[in-house]
């Protein structure tokens, strides 16, 4: 298939800049992957598509304020650094922006000094390798300094940090939010729970990869990014237990998604594990462990909207899109959901 397969006409407005209050009141679009009806719900109503046994797989990775601006030492020029990737301890992989301003050797001074960071190395992508230095915890002085990385799409300021952030966000590690996850309250998680339904984590670190557009015609020779994901004993033993009373495991997002399907394809079932997964999912791909699937509205031409038409089909998918841009549904990180059972 062609990458243009799955461009779409989105206007501007219909992208979201802010979330909704509160998280459960945002639109809940129900599609049938068995033949591609759409029912339009609001997301607090996914206790009532939930049947008692049934499992839904949460990623409890937590977002890194991570975007963070320095002064160079010498100069007081500004630099803003992205923090992508931890090497070692306080070494980081970062993206820098100026880039030029960002030489090996060039030391930077972040919040009036409660952080100050050291350029080691350049990568083959021009990402820094930088040594920071603090007093205290590296992430505590990022609770202080830092801001969330929000995509690029997102020009509005976030007042609450935590709206990025699930409300059961758990393992620190993440470059942006498994949006998906966003439109759960604690309340509602209580509501599902006693409804008989299981509740499991995964943990998989979105990387900004999430956002890297598909730059190939030919889809199959994109390269995805690595993400790191680990299964804990606990879901492991909660699935297999699913999947033999003949109930529905539903992935709540594609990273929830990617990770299950990653061990599956790897161990041919769901075992507990931890790795780097850099699974590319798209139309023709069959699924090992999914039943159902828990979804944002995702950009156009984009790895995300291939991983749901490989689950729902591609003429349903491109259907049920067509029809949220109708009826106005809201896009992106903090837009609607797609509920697909």
């Amino acid at each position: 298939m062609k990458t243009v397969d799955f461009y779409y006409d989105l206007p501007k407005e219909l992208i979201a800049q802010t979330p909704l209050e509160p998280r459960d009141s945002s639109k809940m679009m129900v599609l049938s992957k068995k033949d591609g009806s759409i029912l339009h719900k609001h997301f607090y109503d996914v206790v009532d598509m939930l049947n008692e046994g049934d499992c839904l797989i949460l990623n409890d990775s937590r977002v890194l304020p991570a975007r963070i601006f320095g002064n160079k030492e010498e100069t007081g020029a500004s630099v803003e650094f992205l923090m992508l990737r931890q090497i070692e301890n306080n070494t980081w992989e970062t993206l820098a922006k100026p880039g030029k301003k960002a030489k090996i050797g060039t030391k930077f001074i972040f919040g009036d000094g409660i952080m100050t960071g050291t350029v080691r190395d350049v990568t083959e992508e021009g990402n820094r390798i930088v040594d920071f230095e603090c007093e205290e915890n590296i992430y505590t002085a990022l609770d202080k300094i830092g801001q969330m990385p929000l995509p690029p799409y997102i020009t509005e300021k976030l007042n609450d940090k935590e709206r990025y952030q699930t409300v059961y966000s758990n393992e620190l590690g993440s470059a942006a939010a498994p949006t998906a996850g966003l439109h759960f309250t604690k309340e509602l998680l209580q509501k599902i729970r006693d409804k008989g339904v299981n509740i499991g984590y995964v943990t998989l670190h979105v990387g900004l990869g999430t956002f890297r557009p598909v730059k190939v015609d030919n889809i199959t020779e994109h390269k995805m990014h690595s993400e790191h994901y680990e299964v804990p004993e606990e879901t492991a033993q909660l699935i297999k237990k699913t999947k033999e009373s003949g109930k529905r495991v539903i992935a709540v997002g594609t990273t929830s998604c990617r990770t299950l399907e990653s061990v599956a394809q790897k161990h041919g079932e769901i075992i507990p594990c931890h790795g780097f997964t850099d699974i590319f999912i798209y139309p023709g791909f069959k699924f090992k462990v999914l039943d159902g699937l828990i979804t944002n509205f995702h950009l156009p031409e984009s790895t995300l909207i291939m991983l749901v038409s490989a689950f729902t089909g591609y003429e349903n998918t491109m259907n049920a899109y067509k029809t949220a841009v109708d009826e106005k549904y809201r896009f992106f990180s903090f837009g609607d959901s797609m509920m697909i059972v």
